[in-house]
């Protein structure tokens, strides 16, 4: 937890803020350890994120919080299906191109990745900036400056929506895998460390909870939780490259020469040069399931988070870090689904952004919604193979709460 506070601090000197502020939110953090882990690094006034923060807005308005902390991935790609994700944004029914980036800088290069200067066009299919008023208006608002990647862009144009666009007092504070990369260096440079000493400086320890890993995907929890990377992607030309563990080396899996020593120090050292980047498991590690902080994220979350505890558990086991152990099993913190819970009829963040604006809000009008009423038809859920794959598990009597892999959820 001290040096998750020291991240928080860190990410809000980036991001502007006083170091005043930064010891404030340090120590709501600490008072508070709730974290809204939902939309990936998405553009305030994209719906998905617009909603999910609305959503906490609500919470923190009635226990008179001051900071609004949220981790947003950025080891993503700009393209997803249907032209949404962090390279678009849908405005008057028409998918624009928040940066103007051609589609072979599209396609396989990440959020998070260099490769250049990034700068808001909000372009169409025709190239056109800014088509529609709705544009014309939002790219007025945002920053007009280059930015080395669309992470650190996305977060710079947040802050500014933020303070502009919405009548809250309440802070916000984004971090990104740059913030939590430097955390787990943080980890790794100190000797006496778990991390250090027991994860990245015992290759059988880190081995056994890979094996855990692909032992939970070819069982009845298959699908929740992927072996995508060993723990690291490695970062080559604005891209991310998958990693494998092999006899103390992180090696490229494609035709790639990128191979790294599985050291505390060089780990470290790489973190610090944006050559590596955590995945989403060590982003959990250090920043929800070590320090003891709640996390507010999306329906596949409250199940794969629960599963990433048991992986933690079976690192602490094996590196006989007992207390530890029993500390992670006492924990009464857990994941909460809080992404995409509103899903208002309009879906339209603009009309939104005018009402809070107004003279009334609609936030009272949001926290008094029933969840049936707020969340809609709960499609996140009941369209989702991967529940009803889990239903079948549980009927079947695979899965139940008494599942070895289910003992450390905190339910």
């Amino acid at each position: 937890m001290e040096l998750l506070g020291r991240c928080i601090e860190r990410a809000a000197l980036r991001s502007g803020h006083s170091a005043e502020d930064g010891r404030n939110a340090r120590r709501q953090l600490m008072t508070a350890p709730v974290l809204q882990t939902g939309p990936h690094c998405l553009l305030l006034t994209e719906p998905d994120a617009f909603y999910t923060h609305m959503f906490s807005l609500i919470g923190l308005n009635n226990h008179r919080r001051q900071w609004h902390i949220t981790y947003h991935a950025s080891t993503v790609s700009f393209a997803e299906r249907a032209k949404k994700g962090p390279g678009w944004l849908w405005l008057e029914g028409e998918p624009l191109n928040l940066f103007g980036l051609p589609r072979s800088r599209m396609d396989s290069f990440c959020v998070c990745g260099s490769t250049g200067s990034y700068r808001f066009a909000l372009t169409n299919a025709r190239g056109e900036s800014a088509p529609n008023s709705s544009a014309a208006h939002l790219l007025g608002e945002l920053p007009t400056d280059e930015f080395a990647s669309a992470a650190d862009a996305i977060r710079a144009a947040n802050q500014v929506l933020w303070r502009r666009k919405l009548p809250s007092s309440i802070k916000l504070l984004q971090l990104d895998d740059f913030d939590i990369a430097d955390l787990i260096a943080d980890h790794l440079e100190d000797a006496g460390s778990w991390m250090s000493v027991g994860l990245v400086g015992n290759e059988k320890v880190a081995e056994s909870m890979l094996t855990a890993m692909d032992r939970i995907d070819t069982g009845p929890w298959k699908g929740w939780l992927r072996r995508t990377t060993d723990f690291f992607w490695g970062m080559e030309r604005g891209r991310i490259v998958p990693l494998r563990l092999d006899h103390s080396m992180l090696k490229a899996k494609n035709a790639s020469n990128f191979d790294i020593e599985f050291r505390p120090e060089t780990i470290a050292a790489a973190l610090r040069q944006r050559k590596l980047m955590p995945n989403l498991y060590l982003v959990f590690l250090v920043a929800s399931i070590l320090p003891g902080v709640r996390v507010l994220g999306g329906c596949r979350q409250v199940i794969y988070y629960p599963l990433m505890r048991y992986l933690a558990a079976v690192g602490l086991k094996r590196s006989n870090e007992m207390e530890a152990l029993r500390e992670l099993q006492r924990g009464d913190r857990p994941g909460i689904w809080g992404h995409r819970v509103l899903k208002p009829d309009t879906g339209d963040p603009f009309v939104e952004i005018e009402l809070l604006r107004g003279a009334t809000t609609p936030l009272p009008r949001y926290a008094e919604m029933p969840l049936v009423q707020s969340s809609g038809d709960l499609d996140s859920f009941t369209r989702d193979q991967a529940w009803t794959d889990l239903s079948h598990q549980m009927a079947a009597g695979l899965i139940s709460a008494g599942s070895s892999e289910w003992q450390w959820s905190g339910l």
